[in-house]
């Protein structure tokens, strides 16, 4: 995947269809906001080579990997400030979320849970 500004279009696509294959689609809506957050700070503040991996478990996890070692952190931003929020987002609309250090960089992951109907 790329990190180009697109990246996070792209991404939003194939994680709908990845959702809409295990019949997961009332996720949607949350997990593209979370697509659109994570792939949005690697755009902006990391480097590649950047990967988006999904994974169904007994709960839905995302991860976004990237080149980068910076860890990230959940800014305090004030009312005026334009950005700074991703995270808090992140970690509103997971269940749990966190980050881990790879041997090319670092991988941002989220759960999700998943639909009573649909829990292995």
């Amino acid at each position: 995947m790329s990190e180009d500004p697109t990246a996070a279009r792209q991404a939003r696509g194939l994680a709908r269809e990845q959702l809409a294959a295990w019949g997961l689609e009332d996720l949607s809506m949350t997990t593209e906001l979370l697509v659109s957050e994570l792939m949005g700070n690697v755009v902006r503040h990391a480097k590649g080579p950047v990967q988006l991996r999904m994974l169904r478990s007994r709960t839905l996890i995302l991860e976004v990997s990237d080149g980068s070692l910076t860890t990230p952190r959940i800014r305090r931003a004030s009312f005026t400030d334009e950005g700074g929020r991703g995270l808090q987002l992140v970690a509103a609309l997971s269940q749990r979320w966190g980050a881990r250090y790879t041997p090319t960089g670092k991988c941002i992951w989220t759960e999700q849970a998943l639909p009573t109907d649909c829990r292995q």
